[in-house]
């Protein structure tokens, strides 16, 4: 642990954030943990939003000892594409850790955080096969502090099932589609709401699909003016982008 890092942990403990005991158990982790990787603890304060965990190629020590800086320093934890036998171990560390296995993500709030939600974001689906890319979408709106609305498999095979449901987004600060084969979803999603349109192709289809590549060149012709793109299967992409949009709107 660095001088700066123990400061930012003596100033929580003087404004009563941790207690002694839970001082004394972050500077012990820090001081244990080989200086494995840099963390940007002033992210919130630039971006507005901590530096957000990529789980996959690093190791459940690696993830722990982020996490474990970030929240030393008052700073909510979300790790992306974590593999579920990499969680336990984890858990050891952060036992306030909450797991969701669909979209593969793992969220922590330090024991002072007061979670608020404001704003409003709908996620949409086009079939249930997008889901794990939809539920990447709605933790991380979660970990933002945003309203998120799920609406699920209303897809253009069946084009009367969205105009059904759009009671529930038409009043939303931003929108979610989320669609594989053709990718049509968005344009049509777009044609009727006053807001932006964050579509992101999955890699669901059959062989032309070309692991996404066809609804994502889909997507970038829209004729949706409100429409706009994230890569392949990039729900945490889309869920931040939107987040941004819904939680500026309240400031």
């Amino acid at each position: 642990m660095n001088s700066e890092q123990l400061v930012t942990l003596a100033g929580r403990l003087a404004a009563s954030e941790i207690s002694a005991e839970e001082f004394l158990r972050l500077a012990a982790q820090e001081a244990d943990q080989p200086e494995i990787a840099t963390v940007d603890i002033d992210r919130a304060n630039r971006c507005g939003f901590p530096e957000v965990i990529y789980g996959e190629g690093k190791s459940a020590q690696a993830i722990g000892m982020i996490a474990s800086q970030l929240l030393g320093h008052g700073q909510r934890v979300l790790v992306t594409r974590l593999d579920p036998e990499k969680v336990a171990d984890i858990q050891a560390s952060c036992p306030q850790a909450t797991y969701e296995a669909v979209g593969r993500t793992l969220r922590v709030n330090p024991p002072e955080d007061q979670e608020k939600l404001v704003g409003h974001v709908a996620v949409i689906t086009a079939g249930t096969s997008d889901l794990p890319v939809a539920e990447e979408a709605r933790a991380t709106l979660n970990w933002m502090g945003v309203r998120a609305t799920m609406v699920h498999d209303v897809g253009v095979a069946g084009p009367h099932r969205l105009p059904q449901r759009l009671a529930e987004f038409a009043e939303a600060d931003a929108i979610i589609v989320v669609a594989g084969m053709e990718g049509a979803l968005p344009s049509v999603v777009g044609g009727y709401v006053p807001c932006p349109v964050f579509a992101v192709p999955t890699s669901v289809g059959y062989g032309a699909n070309l692991g996404g590549l066809a609804a994502l060149l889909a997507m970038l012709n829209s004729c949706a003016s409100n429409v706009a793109v994230v890569n392949i299967d990039a729900g945490f992409k889309a869920g931040y982008l939107a987040g941004l949009v819904a939680t500026r709107r309240q400031s």
